[in-house]
């Protein structure tokens, strides 16, 4: 897996994505810091991630309906889906980041079938709409909003800004919209652009092919939110005074141990 590294004064700090964050490995390397996931260090505090705020969304009946049918199910499914989707996520930023990607390897399969084909939806809409790339896995924050997070991808579309998110899950949430507003306010306040349109990638739908005016293909869309930019700012608004109200001291938990043991004889 690919890492950047970094030298410090007294340890060395590895980005993987795998963890998506810092970790910390001590000069000797005997010890390893891995911190909060739900947390972006900012200047000397810590903002919580926009997904971590938005997880405070009310759920709705259908995610309770779901929840009685399978039972006790619901975390694998929930944390197979996941693995899935990062996957996904990162065949993605490898193929814009230029690298080839084979589904076969000396004639055995390197992936999950399901999950090669959501990412060669994403491929499909590359090529049929050929974007101009600006940022892939771009972190950014807002000072205003107090939150952090990680665009999936900022590009231009025959000339307009676009802000997208993607998504591999079998329904489109409101959250995922409120994500994307979220997420363009925040490049406003890293970039000093405004986007023009903000959209979730969805490579799970169940469009069947291209359709004159709007942006989709067959098991891929990109959807656009019905709300405005300010209407979906302000509902999030009121989810991270919810978020607020429940975590008043925001701090993230950071895990440490040693990465050597041995049984004294």
């Amino acid at each position: 897996m690919s890492k950047k590294k970094i030298n410090l004064t007294n340890s060395t700090t590895y980005y993987k994505k795998s963890y998506n964050r810092v970790l910390e490995i001590s000069e000797d390397s005997k010890q390893i810091t891995l911190p909060d996931a739900r947390y972006y260090r900012r200047n000397g505090k810590y903002y919580p991630s926009i997904t971590y705020v938005l997880s405070y969304y009310p759920k709705g009946k259908h995610f309770e309906d779901w929840l009685k049918k399978v039972g006790y199910s619901a975390d694998w499914i929930v944390k197979k889906a996941g693995e899935e989707g990062t996957q996904v996520h990162e065949m993605i930023e490898d193929y814009l980041n230029g690298k080839e990607l084979n589904f076969l390897v000396n004639g055995q399969p390197m992936y999950n079938p399901l999950v090669w084909q959501m990412f060669l939806r994403f491929v499909d809409f590359w090529e049929t709409y050929k974007p101009t790339l600006i940022e892939t896995e771009v972190h950014i924050f807002s000072d205003e909003l107090k939150i952090a997070g990680t665009c999936d991808m900022i590009c231009e579309i025959d000339g307009e800004l676009w802000i997208i998110d993607f998504k591999t899950s079998n329904h489109l949430q409101t959250t995922y919209e409120l994500q994307t507003a979220v997420y363009g306010k925040c490049y406003e306040e890293c970039f000093g652009k405004t986007a023009d349109r903000y959209g979730i990638l969805w490579l799970k739908s169940s469009k069947r092919g291209p359709k004159e005016g709007a942006i989709q293909g067959k098991g891929w869309e990109l959807f656009e939110s019905k709300r405005t930019q300010e209407e979906n700012i302000g509902i999030f608004n009121t989810v991270k005074k919810l978020f607020d109200l429940e975590n008043p001291r925001h701090k993230p938990s950071f895990t440490e141990f040693r990465t050597t043991a041995k049984r004294e004889l």
